[in-house]
């Protein structure tokens, strides 16, 4: 297209970024987490032995048990959350295969190369930007002779996007209806394409020009079937340093005060990440760390697939619904030739019926054929992930966009855990069921994290203690456990910022209850798009259960103070000190999602004047 009508995208500013390089693998750093997480959950046994023999209140079990309850929730979910991290085990890099020979058990009588199909998914997102995921695409470089094929997948039956595909030389294709939604597009292109494997990329997916150098070669063990690669935002606000932004507010008193706090505690970037974006903790730890139990599952981009595991699996899980389907109409018919019979003349019409789903059509289909190809009973089918950044995509810009891709992970991923739960069903190893158990669990956090919100808000405002003191025997119990834990997960995340994670999971609760709420009504979680341009407008509404949290907390913590410095209830004492760093902590963990809701793109220096406040793009079902 003619230079002159380029468009211009806030984004470009950050096109030399590279990303952090995987973080190393320590046997020391893991001999102490191991050791420290051990420790750690032994005394939290102890804990909460302790915590429902020898603590509750019970003059208040209304109070007490719920709380109580919530610590013995979120102490399974620390064990699970240690079943995970237990161990770091890449598997080795193969070098790349010459033919398709290499990457199956039976080789065909004529070697040729391999077919690869790389898969482009959109909707609406503005045409130029996929225009760039098509050049990186089509950059991609490999040793050996290759059959590489690029694909637009346009869900939205676009004239411009066929254009562009068009004059990038690559296929364009569409479909006159948008079932299924991603995986309903991925099926349709299935159907259009061969390649022996398929890579998967959203509108905004740059791939880098290593990508099939580094993950074709896992494809030699003929039982992979898929290769999820980590997701990396490159546009993260890098923050404004403190003496900056002191001394835009405040002038030079504000540098020289910056500078000062800076000294004290390194540098303070204002204004980095927002979001929590950066999703170095989940690929880099959690998902790296499945390997050993080859409980990796996909998260849908910049993964690539082997074709014939998503065709046998979809194949397997077409017929085992035809025969359910069968199963329950013939149920009442006790005649076994009769039966037999009607089964026969049913069998057909009900396999015509059924949907051929190579993709699960599922708004989480990415972990949902991941469990259907874990629970293949015929095939063991592996998966990896391969720890090196192969490419970069973009972040949500504000609270909305957040918040739209936060509540279609939780909402899909509970809709899988309470409709079709794998874990007591199928061929996976006992270890692959704890590591899903471990995802459905966190989903589930919402309830407890309420639970642990609003204790210490009842407890300010009625003085009602949901333990029955809080004495040396409480420390006793309480102490240990909690700095274990702490010097265990220091050392379990070595290497990456852990109280972003901590933060965001509570102050999550909000989005996790709406979502696990839409589930149990039976609602059908939607598919929307995740806008990839700054929204314009305040946000503020989407956090008032965290401003409330906040506000409650602080005019409980006021109302304590006032009954017991004021009004003499000095027995109140030991319980006001702990709750009222309990109360420190829930606050600070819901002050970073307030300040999201406020946050724009002006506080970054990096981000060009021009490339502010974009046009709000729309969206779709949030």
């Amino acid at each position: 297209m003619p230079e002159t009508s380029k468009p211009h995208f806030y984004f470009e500013a950050f096109e030399d970024r590279r990303p952090p390089p995987p973080l190393p693998h320590s046997p020391l750093i893991e001999s102490l987490w191991q050791f420290f997480v051990v420790m750690a959950l032994a005394f939290g046994a102890r804990y909460i032995w302790w915590r429902w023999t020898g603590s509750l209140n019970m003059e208040a079990l209304w109070l007490a048990i719920p709380l109580a309850l919530a610590e013995t929730l979120s102490y399974i979910g620390l064990v699970l959350f240690a079943v995970n991290l237990w161990s770091t085990r890449d598997p080795p890099m193969q070098p790349p295969p010459y033919g398709i020979n290499e990457c199956v058990e039976q080789p065909l009588e004529q070697d040729r190369p391999v077919a690869v199909d790389v898969f482009i998914t959109t909707y609406n997102e503005e045409e130029e930007l996929v225009r760039l995921s098509i050049r990186d695409a089509k950059a991609m470089r490999y040793p050996h002779p290759i059959d590489l094929r690029i694909h637009v997948l346009d869900d939205g039956r676009r004239p411009l996007m066929r254009q562009v595909a068009q004059e990038e030389g690559v296929h364009y294709i569409t479909r006159d209806n948008n079932i299924g939604f991603k995986a309903g597009n991925l099926r349709n292109a299935m159907e259009h394409t061969s390649g022996d494997f398929i890579v998967i990329c959203d509108a905004d997916t740059r791939l880098f020009p290593t990508y099939l150098e580094h993950t074709l070669g896992y494809f030699r063990d003929p039982h992979i079937a898929w290769v999820q690669t980590p997701q990396w935002f490159y546009d993260i606000p890098q923050g404004r340093p403190l003496p900056d932004w002191l001394a835009r507010h405040l002038g030079t008193p504000g540098r020289w005060i910056g500078r000062a706090v800076e000294r004290l505690v390194g540098p303070v970037p204002v204004g980095r990440d927002p979001f929590a974006n950066d999703p170095k903790m989940f690929y880099d730890v959690i998902l790296r760390r499945r390997n050993p139990a080859n409980a990796a599952f996909c998260c849908g981009a910049a993964s690539i697939h082997r074709r014939e595991a998503v065709m046998q699996a979809a194949l397997r899980a077409y017929g085992s619904s035809v025969e359910q389907q069968v199963g329950k109409l013939s149920k009442g018919i006790r005649e076994a030739d009769i039966k037999r019979d009607f089964e026969e003349a049913v069998r057909g019409q009900i396999a015509v019926e059924t949907e051929f789903t190579p993709y699960k059509f599922h708004v989480s289909e990415d972990i949902y054929t991941s469990i259907v190809l874990h629970n293949d009973p015929d095939q063991r089918w592996k998966s990896v992930l391969h720890p090196q950044v192969e490419s970069k995509m973009l972040s949500p810009q504000d609270l909305l966009a957040w918040a739209t891709q936060r509540f279609k992970y939780a909402g899909g991923t509970l809709d899988i855990a309470l409709r079709d739960n794998p874990l007591f069903k199928g061929r996976m190893s006992l270890r692959q069921r704890l590591m899903y158990l471990s995802t459905f669990w966190s989903y589930f956090g919402g309830l407890w994290n309420l639970v642990f919100l609003l204790a210490p808000i009842v407890t300010l405002f009625t003085g009602i203690s949901p333990l029955r003191a809080f004495s040396m025997e409480f420390y006793l119990h309480f102490l240990p456990f909690v700095i274990l834990n702490e010097l265990a997960f220091m050392f379990g995340t070595w290497g990456i910022a852990a109280w972003e994670g901590k933060a965001s999971y509570l102050s999550f609760f909000s989005i996790n209850l709406r979502a696990l709420w839409t589930v149990l009504k039976g609602e059908k979680i939607k598919f929307p798009v995740t806008p990839k341009s700054r929204q314009e407008g305040n946000f503020l509404h989407m956090v008032w259960p965290q401003i409330a949290i906040v506000a409650l907390t602080v005019l409980g913590l006021v109302v304590a103070g006032l009954r017991v410095f004021v009004f003499g209830a000095t027995q109140e004492l030991p319980v006001l000190i702990v709750i009222s760093v309990w109360s420190v902590y829930n606050i600070a963990a819901m002050l970073p999602m307030i300040r999201a809701a406020l946050w724009k793109p002006e506080d970054d220096p990096s981000q060009p004047d021009d490339a502010r406040g974009q046009p709000a793009a729309p969206v779709h079902g949030f």
